[in-house]
């Protein structure tokens, strides 16, 4: 899995170069020339108390709740950036052994974390 980002308000048109992400421990055409560390990135949402009581009826209903999958997979997304941002900070040019996790807080909260290793990739000689 690949993940790409815009560059920051001060360059909108340039695009930074993609910087791979993957689940597994390596990459087929590239080493891991150096293991910088851990690296995550994290957010806390809430559902909001219009869609949450809309959701709740859904919930009721049976079948797929679409306001909280929604509200999940741009979790997912915001803390995937999140974690290549800080990647980016520390030095890495890619990141391995990708995952999420998520837990709640108290009734309302959701706290969804991406983590992996920073690591430098070259191509295989």
């Amino acid at each position: 899995m690949d993940q790409g980002q815009q560059a920051g308000a001060s360059a909108p048109a340039q695009q930074q170069a993609a910087l791979p992400v993957t689940t597994t421990f390596e990459f087929p055409a590239w080493d891991v020339q150096r293991y910088i560390g851990p690296v995550f990135g994290l957010i806390v949402r809430s559902m909001g108390f219009a869609k949450g009581i809309g959701a709740s009826f859904k919930a009721l209903k049976g079948g797929e709740v679409t306001q909280y999958t929604q509200l999940l997979e741009d979790s997912r997304r915001h803390a995937m950036d999140r974690m290549i941002e800080n990647a980016r900070l520390m030095g890495a040019n890619a990141i391995v052994g990708m995952r999420f996790d998520s837990s709640e807080i108290g009734e309302s909260l959701t706290e969804i974390v991406a983590y992996g290793t920073a690591v430098i990739v070259a191509a295989k000689a």
